[in-house]
């Protein structure tokens, strides 16, 4: 605008109905600074203040907000991945009966070529139903800092619904210093986070474990803490001796660790259910395999042996099965199945 431009001149354009001279006269306008007071309330008026429910991409897996999918390499988090994609895009079940509100899926999947995805999808979506149009796929994106944030909010302005999108890996996106410590990891997430949270969607960002075990699951999440501390919903998939599990845990949605199977034929993941009922029945159908097998009186440290399972575990679980009455006590300490047990001397 020129410097000249007066007030006269302003009002005869609005007359001829000059759209940008709003824009153009915006950077004459006084721009009062932000105050502790613009994000400040009291607790009376939050008690009246009315918010909507957590919306879950994923029933009870998958809030909206950001979200992180850690597992070893090879552990089978892009199938993970690809499946809740395809399911959301196509409206159908995934996980075995988690069943996810229809909408647009934005999966980039940035370890992987076309032909890779084409093979991909052919297993999990067989026959000849045409494949869904609300999932767009990508094989390159740009890093978050380098536009990759601008890139995820054009695709969210176009897609009809946009539900998901699907950072696979976070380490082809994130920002790359050479610097390393809580409030790098804790930047690199912080854009994404917030449009996740702006635009009501959830953007889920695969990421790797560490090898050692820890006592807290988040702390095996390769990185510092300020990755998973950015992010709203930490899922966390792995394998032990007890079979695969999906840990969860996040600020809206209590933690949980469900017990899961890939299926190799179908190449998708199936909820068991809670993993301590999961190992709980495990460790019945073993006892009573062994109790049945050797057809007479046994010792806890028999039944463990014959088992494969820890002595420890075999005396907690006796105590829990006879009160049930899944299996027989006779004597002191010695137990049977219970198909057997009556007719076995004391």
């Amino acid at each position: 605008m020129s410097e000249d431009f007066s007030i006269n001149d302003a009002n005869e354009a609005l007359k001829n109905g000059f759209d940008t001279l709003v824009s153009d006269l915006s950077p004459y306008r006084p721009r009062r600074k932000p105050t502790w007071r613009d994000s400040a309330m009291t607790a009376k008026a939050l008690q009246s203040r009315v918010y909507p429910e957590i919306k879950f991409i994923v029933p009870g897996i998958i809030p909206e907000g950001l979200s992180l999918l850690v597992g070893r390499p090879k552990i089978g988090k892009s199938w993970f991945a690809l499946d809740i994609a395809l399911s959301i895009a196509a409206g159908r079940i995934c996980l075995g009966d988690k069943e996810p509100e229809p909408g647009d899926v934005l999966y980039c999947a940035l370890e992987d070529n076309a032909r890779r995805l084409k093979n991909r999808i052919r297993k999990v979506l067989p026959g000849s139903a045409p494949w869904p149009e609300g999932l767009t796929l990508s094989t390159q994106w740009r890093r978050l800092n380098e536009g990759g944030i601008e890139d995820i909010k054009d695709w969210a302005s176009h897609a009809p619904r946009p539900r998901l999108v699907l950072l696979d890996t976070l380490a082809n996106v994130r920002q790359v210093t050479t610097q390393e410590g809580y409030a790098q990891d804790y930047k690199a997430l912080t854009d994404v986070h917030r449009i996740a949270n702006d635009l009501g969607i959830a953007v889920v960002a695969l990421h790797h474990q560490r090898k050692v075990d820890a006592e807290d699951p988040l702390d095996t999440v390769s990185g510092t803490l300020g990755i998973v501390g950015c992010a709203d919903t930490t899922l966390i998939l792995s394998s032990g001796k007890g079979g695969k599990t999906l840990y969860v845990r996040g600020r809206d949605i209590e933690e949980a660790e469900h017990a899961v199977e890939f299926d190799a034929a179908t190449c998708r993941w199936r909820i068991l259910g809670s993993a301590d009922d999961v190992r709980r029945s495990d460790t019945r159908k073993k006892i009573l395999a062994a109790l049945l097998e050797h057809a007479e009186l046994m010792r806890p440290r028999e039944i463990a042996e014959a088992s494969g399972l820890q002595e420890t575990v075999v005396k907690v679980r006796l105590a829990d099965m006879l009160r049930a009455g899944e299996v027989l006590k006779r004597g002191h300490g010695k137990y049977a199945h219970p198909s057997i047990g009556e007719a076995l001397p004391s």
